[in-house]
């Protein structure tokens, strides 16, 4: 089993009560000593904390996963989502591409295309400017570790001083009882910042993320113009986009 997997099985696994090394072998397969690795890497990015003879979690509910985790979370689907995304970006648009793993990828997916991009992490600047078709702005200012991505206030100020024919924005999760979520406060006001200054606004999240709820809030199923997913989203929840008015593009 590969490493980034079997880490998000003991991720998914870990409470509040302690889980012991054993149970972890029988989950994943793997040997005792591998676990104990996986432990150590896990506790040195804030993901558990190691107890006698196991781990318990220490995260709340919708903490965020390391970003090398995330970026390998379904890695096609991220793929076909980006190639959907790059046909209905429009040349000589200017765009918002928001932080996270799935905005890398879609930044790939752009490299060669003309357009003015406001790019909120150096992971989805780095493409775009080594190409040098795009205009690249960036918030500039301090750039956060593992993500990559810049500080909050550099990015409301750049949000601010902006307008954007189309924003692609990630999210953590959506839910018609609960609008779109993520699972910090910073990145939550960073995204209704984006929200307020686009035109339209496409949405991109693979299908599991719109079967889940995290904790704060930054908009509404309403305010997304195109949905961007895969075929795993539940029907019940792209029927409530559909109805709002969102338009739904399934990427293959």
């Amino acid at each position: 089993m590969q490493r980034l997997l079997r880490q998000r099985m003991i991720i998914r696994a870990l409470g509040p009560a302690p889980i012991s090394v054993d149970s972890l072998v029988d989950l994943t397969g793997a040997s005792p000593a591998t676990i104990r690795r996986d432990l150590t890497d896990l506790e040195g990015h804030g993901q558990l904390r190691k107890v006698h003879g196991g781990a318990v979690s220490v995260n709340l509910r919708g903490a965020p996963l390391p970003y090398h985790l995330r970026a390998a979370e379904n890695a096609d689907a991220k793929v076909a989502i980006a190639k959907v995304i790059n046909d209905l970006v429009v040349d000589d648009m200017a765009i918002i591409l928001d932080n996270g793993s799935t905005m890398a990828i879609i930044a790939e997916a752009l490299r060669n295309r003309p357009i003015t991009a406001l790019c909120l992490s150096l992971r989805s600047a780095l493409p775009l400017a080594d190409a040098g078709t795009a205009t690249v702005v960036t918030p500039g200012g301090t750039v956060m570790p593992e993500t990559f991505r810049y500080e909050a206030t550099a990015c409301l100020q750049a949000l601010h001083d902006f307008r954007a024919d189309m924003a692609i924005v990630g999210t953590c999760a959506a839910a018609a009882a609960h609008g779109l979520t993520v699972t910090t406060y910073e990145d939550a006001q960073i995204k209704r910042s984006i929200l307020a200054t686009s035109s339209r606004v496409t949405l991109a999240a693979t299908g599991e993320k719109l079967t889940r709820t995290s904790s704060f809030r930054f908009g509404n199923i309403e305010d997304v113009d195109d949905l961007v997913t895969t075929s795993e989203a539940p029907d019940t929840t792209v029927e409530t986009f559909r109805q709002a008015g969102t338009s739904i593009h399934i990427a293959d």
